[in-house]
C-alpha cells in the first residue's frame, strides 16, 4: 500500500494501533501533542519534531539561523498545547558536506535564542552526516502540574472553541517566499519584492509559540477542557479534537481571526482566506475549548478569539459561512 492512499495521520494510527504503555509513569503516550510522564508530584512533557530540508524547509529562502529558532519553536508549542513549561531541549542534526561550520553555528545561534526567549537550557543531542542535505530534529521537554495537563479528549458538548491570536499568515509567507523563488529562478538578476510582505514572511520564517497564553490561563484561572497547537491547520486540529473527545464542533466563518496581511496577500494571489486560515500551516497558535462558566475570561482578551462551540458527535463538525450555510469540515493540512 502506497502512504498516499492512507495520509500521515492514517500512517501514524495503522503503525500505533497496538501500542499500549506498560509503565506507570506513563500518564500520557501517542495521540497527543507530547507525551506525559509522571515521577513523583510533577510530571514530564515530552514531545519530538523533525525537519526536513526540501520538505519542511527551503534554504534558498530560509536563513539558517531562522531555521533553528523555527525548529525550537515547534517544540516548545507542543509543549505549550499540553499547558506545560518548557525546560530542556535535544538538538540533533544530519547534515551533508555542503554545510560549513560558520553555517552550522548560524543554525545554532537560532537554536539558542529561542531557548533565552522561552527560558530553556539546550541539554544535548547528537550530530550524524547527511548524503544529502539538512534534518533537524529537537527533543522538547517541559514540566506540567499533571492537574493541569490538557489533552485533546477532554472536550465536552457546549464548551466554546477558542483560538490565540490569527491564522493563515504563515501560509501566505510561503507563498509569498515560493513566487519569488521562481522568479529568481528565472531571472537571477531580479531581487525579491518583501516590502510589502513583512508580516506574513517573518510568521513563516520566524513564528513565536505562545507562551503568553499559557501564562494568561494561569493568571485567570482558567484551565481549557482541551488543547493543541495550530502546526498543520485550523481544519485538521480541530477535527484532531473532536476525534478525540467523541464531539462534534460549529465554527463561524466570521469568527475566525485573520490578519489584513493575510486577506491582502492572498487575495493578491487569488486565494480565498478563509481556505488559507482553514487549511494553512505553520501558524503555532493554540485551539482550545472552555466551558461555557469561564466566557468572561477570555472575553476580556484581545489576542483570544471565540469561534464556535463543540456540539454532538451525530452533528458533524461545521463550518457556518457568513450567509448561513453549513459546510462539513474537512481535514486538508498542511
Amino acid at each position: 500500500m502506497d502512504i498516499n492512499k492512507i495520509g500521515e495521520f492514517g500512517l501514524i494510527s495503522r503503525l500505533t494501533a497496538d501500542i499500549k504503555p506498560v509503565q506507570p509513569a506513563t500518564l500520557k503516550g501517542i495521540g497527543d501533542d507530547a507525551a506525559i510522564l509522571r515521577y513523583g508530584d510533577t510530571a514530564l512533557a515530552v514531545t519530538t519534531d523533525t525537519l526536513v530540508e526540501g520538505v519542511n524547509f527551503d534554504l534558498t529562502y530560509a536563513p539558517l539561523q531562522h531555521l533553528g529558532y523555527k525548529a525550537a519553536i515547534a517544540g516548545f508549542s507542543d509543549l505549550y498545547a499540553m499547558n506545560a513549561a518548557p525546560r530542556q531541549l535535544l538538538v540533533s542534526i544530519a547534515v551533508s558536506a555542503k554545510f560549513s561550520v560558520e553555517a552550522l553555528e548560524l543554525l545554532y545561534r537560532g537554536l539558542k535564542l529561542a531557548c533565552k526567549h522561552h527560558r530553556v537550557d539546550l541539554v544535548g543531542g547528537d550530530t550524524a552526516p547527511s548524503v544529502t542535505g539538512l534534518m533537524i530534529t529537537v527533543t522538547a521537554i517541559g514540566e506540567v502540574d499533571p492537574a493541569k495537563a490538557t489533552y485533546r479528549n477532554k472536550a465536552q458538548k457546549g464548551d466554546l472553541i477558542c483560538v490565540s491570536g490569527n491564522l493563515g499568515a504563515a501560509y501566505m509567507g510561503l507563498q509569498v517566499l515560493e513566487r519569488e523563488k521562481k522568479l529568481f529562478e528565472e531571472d537571477p538578476a531580479i531581487q525579491p519584492q518583501l516590502d510589502n510582505y513583512g508580516y506574513v514572511v517573518r510568521r513563516q520564517l520566524k513564528p513565536e509559540a505562545r507562551r503568553d497564553i499559557v501564562d494568561f490561563f494561569a493568571s485567570s484561572g482558567l484551565l481549557p477542557t482541551a488543547m493543541i497547537d495550530i502546526s498543520d491547520g485550523l481544519s485538521s486540529e480541530l477535527l484532531h479534537i473532536c476525534t478525540a473527545s467523541n464531539v462534534g464542533c460549529e465554527i463561524h466563518h466570521h469568527k475566525i481571526p485573520i490578519a489584513d496581511e493575510t486577506v491582502a496577500a492572498a487575495e493578491e494571489l487569488f486565494l480565498e482566506p478563509l481556505i488559507v486560515a482553514l487549511n494553512g500551516g505553520d501558524d503555532y497558535e493554540l485551539l482550545f475549548t472552555i466551558p461555557v462558566a469561564d466566557y468572561d475570561k477570555v472575553v476580556g482578551n484581545e489576542d483570544v478569539s471565540i469561534i464556535g462551540y463543540v456540539t454532538g458527535r451525530e452533528e458533524g463538525c461545521n463550518l457556518v459561512t457568513e450567509t448561513g450555510t453549513r459546510i462539513e469540515i474537512k481535514a486538508q493540512g498542511w
